[in-house]
């Protein structure tokens, strides 16, 4: 298994001896920077040396670092946090995503070592607030079924986090009844992204995604 606290010096390999980055994770960090530190490249290093395993990503979180959940209320930079995280851990090997937490309270708890999280639905009493996070899940646990396999993809703009499966026709995939790709797009930019998506077999469309925005495409296929 492999445990992701956001310190790169906890998730190099052993016989690095220098911590190779220095950038910290926050708010105005580069999307490459915080990729390189999260060290997305040891887990697919993992999958590649054992592939008999099944290697499931088991807890997700944002931690709050001593801020009141208040002011990271409907923060839409801590959904595409977990988006980005999601899918580069799908296309490293993961086979599966857990968080943390579903649901916690006005204070980011109850937590006995009192590391007060976010999550998607913060609960005050009678008042159930969805997150931004919610909506970023949704795209991936929605579309993607159990029982997809994951596709070769790649991106020619940068920006762009892509992920995709191709789902069974029985699957379950909303909208669809034989075979189909689904086909994740993240944009955590501020501006927005024209990219044609081709899919093999399937023809190609010419699409945008907004800025800071998730979008699913889903592809009906003929069966392999």
């Amino acid at each position: 298994g492999y445990h992701w606290y956001g310190d790169a010096r906890f998730e190099a390999w052993a016989e690095f001896q220098v911590v190779p980055f220095t950038i910290p994770q926050s708010d105005n960090a580069p999307i490459q920077d915080v990729r390189a530190q999260v060290c997305f490249e040891n887990v697919r290093r993992v999958a590649e040396l054992r592939p008999d395993k099944h290697i499931l990503f088991t807890e997700g979180c944002q931690e709050l670092n001593g801020a009141e959940v208040s002011t990271r209320l409907d923060d839409w930079k801590l959904g595409e946090r977990y988006a980005m995280n999601i899918i580069a851990d799908m296309n490293s090997g993961c086979e599966g995503w857990i968080d943390w937490n579903l649901c916690l309270d006005s204070r980011g708890g109850p937590n006995h070592a009192r590391n007060f999280c976010m999550a998607p639905f913060i609960i005050d009493h009678d008042t159930i607030r969805l997150q931004p996070c919610y909506w970023f899940i949704l795209h991936l646990s929605k579309f993607i079924r159990p029982g997809a396999r994951r596709v070769v993809c790649s991106s020619s703009r940068d920006a762009l986090e892509v992920t995709a499966w191709i789902n069974p026709g029985d699957s379950g995939a909303p909208g669809t009844t034989a075979d189909n790709v689904a086909v994740v797009v993240l944009n955590q930019t501020d501006q927005d992204m024209e990219f044609w998506l081709k899919v093999a077999g399937a023809g190609a469309a010419y699409l945008t995604a907004p800025a800071h925005s998730i979008s699913t495409l889903v592809v009906e296929r003929e069966p392999l």
